[in-house]
């Protein structure tokens, strides 16, 4: 039970106020923003910063429902590699927002690339790339433009910190911190 008092105090010492390890679904997206949206109240929140929030928080957790891979044998590996991991934590500055999901390592570099050219944009320079991926209108084959991690940064007017994590030949973990300040 120590092992548990551990946990509490790290989540504490981060002022995680929301977490969550497991699969994403539809229903789970709507829950979390509602908890979201009472812890909020409790915090009264300026409108402009919940807007960002929100916002922020939408775009990670529809990045985390529509990219963890999906594997096709039904191993108890298999089915860990389904989950993500989610949290939110205040602080007296804002908010961050923190996700991660398995990935094919083979996806790396272009995951890699394209939250490198958007950290390297400015505010003006990502509105035309926002705009210019929506006007190609390009969708993957998971049904996304790849508009997300654009939305992110321009939504949050911070870079995105990433990291990759090899866990194997077959699969890297792929974590993603957001901060979000008024």
């Amino acid at each position: 039970m120590s092992t548990i008092y551990e946990i509490y105090k790290q989540l504490e010492e981060r002022d995680v106020i929301l977490s969550f390890k497991g699969m994403m679904t539809s229903e789970l997206l709507t829950t979390i923003l509602q908890i979201m949206e009472t812890k909020m109240d409790g915090f009264e929140e300026s409108p402009r910063i919940r807007k960002k929030v929100f916002n922020v928080l939408v775009e990670c957790l529809q990045n985390l429902y529509h990219h963890i891979d999906e594997r096709k044998d039904d191993t108890e590996a298999s089915k860990n590699e389904m989950n993500a991991l989610f949290m939110i934590s205040k602080s007296d500055t804002g908010y961050t927002i923190t996700t991660g999901n398995y990935m094919n390592p083979n996806d790396v570099p272009t995951v890699k690339d394209k939250l490198d050219l958007i950290n390297g944009m400015t505010k003006d320079e990502l509105k035309e790339y926002y705009k210019q991926v929506l006007n190609e209108g390009t969708m993957s084959e998971k049904g996304t433009a790849g508009l997300g991690m654009i939305d992110i940064a321009r939504k949050s007017g911070k870079d995105l910190v990433y990291s990759f994590s090899p866990i194997n030949d077959n699969l890297t973990f792929f974590s993603l911190s957001v901060k979000i300040e008024d």
